[in-house]
């Protein structure tokens, strides 16, 4: 990728220096001959908010309820020097449940924002045209037809590459029309959660009630293990999406304009669309389909932001902040006790779904 992809859209041209300062104000900040990002003041600042925030739910999960760790003695006991009983609750109880959540919430909030953006379109989201859906049945056939020979993970990659497939083959035009996409993911959806239903009630009859948990999105009993899986799939997907942020930002001018500034739209789009496949599919592995997050993580992003561009550090801090709070309110509150996750951010964000469906449709989209 040339260093050029990744500037501004008003001053591509201009010198470049680490970091450069656009004509709005904007900079981009260059690490090497290869990266070159886009930095906005007020995304830093919304940024830093959030991280704060997110600190603050984690620090709740922690230390809220019968068995949490008062937060006076959190430090200690993350420093290893607490009693049994406080090392036991943030061991094996809720320390691996929220570097889960945290994880896997970065994880769909950067794979959305990665969709939305070379797609163009406020719709096109993993949740919402059933590559979710997909991974959770690639999941529940490799854990239960397959155990042994085929790792979840990779079943979860299976189900949501195939779902992709389905989804852009059915609608005729690729994935950049939002009505045709969503009708394409409903149904692709609906067959997806055939499959683990059938696969759930035909093998595992005795388990049934574990694995519907997780087919809704579940963060009990997680363990670190779950844990290593989704942050080592982060650390490996970031830094090949921090290749190709430039040329994603340019992809959102449209394809003829992106290809003449050297944006190469098609293999953008595969690339960033292959890296949210991926990251979709270690975030079901683990915790299951949870909905929504994808979605909306990248507009609250853009939102908060008012930047130009995908928003991808924001975008994941918004979506693991999100699944960080739903899971304290599935853990603390008396309507969402024992509840999967992922029917509390099902309900919320159902709505959301609803308010972009009119939205696009008053546009004249749908």
């Amino acid at each position: 990728m040339r260093p050029a992809l990744s500037t501004r859209r008003a001053s591509a041209a201009e010198p470049a220096t680490a970091p450069d300062r656009a004509a709005s104000g904007q900079r981009v900040l260059r690490l090497g001959r290869a990266v070159a990002l886009p930095v906005h003041p007020r995304s830093l600042l919304v940024a830093a908010v959030l991280l704060v925030l997110l600190a603050a739910a984690a620090a709740a999960t922690l230390s809220l309820g019968r068995l949490g760790v008062p937060l006076t003695r959190l430090p200690t006991v993350v420093a290893g020097g607490g009693e049994a009983t406080e090392t036991f609750v943030l061991d094996r109880l809720r320390g691996p449940r929220l570097a889960v959540a945290a994880g896997t919430g970065a994880a769909l909030g950067l794979a959305g924002a990665l969709f939305q953006s070379v797609t163009r379109n406020p719709l096109g989201s993993p949740d919402v045209i059933g590559l979710g859906a997909g991974a959770g049945a690639g999941a529940a056939i490799a854990a239960l037809v397959l155990p042994g020979i085929v790792p979840v993970p990779l079943g979860a990659l299976g189900g949501a590459a195939l779902a992709m497939v389905i989804v852009a083959t059915a609608t005729g035009t690729g994935l950049r029309h939002p009505g045709r996409l969503i009708i394409a993911g409903i149904g692709v959806a609906a067959m997806a959660h055939a499959v683990s239903e059938f696969v759930v009630s035909v093998m595992a009859r005795d388990q049934a009630s574990v694995l519907h948990s997780y087919l809704y999105g579940s963060l009990g009993a997680r363990s670190w293990e779950h844990a290593a899986v989704i942050w080592g799939v982060l650390v490996l997907a970031v830094p090949l999406v921090l290749l190709i942020a430039g040329a994603v930002a340019v992809n959102e001018m449209g394809d003829e304009l992106a290809d003449a500034l050297g944006g190469r739209a098609r293999s953008t789009r595969t690339a960033a669309i292959s890296l949210s496949v991926v990251l979709t599919a270690a975030a079901v592995s683990v915790a299951g389909p949870i909905a929504f997050v994808a979605l909306t993580a990248p507009q609250i992003a853009r939102r908060t932001t008012g930047a130009p561009g995908p928003n991808l550090a924001v975008a994941a801090v918004v979506g693991a902040l999100l699944l960080v709070l739903a899971d304290l309110a599935v853990q603390q509150s008396p309507i969402g006790n024992g509840l999967p996750v992922g029917l509390f951010t099902l309900g919320f964000g159902g709505v959301y779904l609803g308010y972009l469906l009119i939205r696009e449709w008053r546009r004249g989209k749908l």
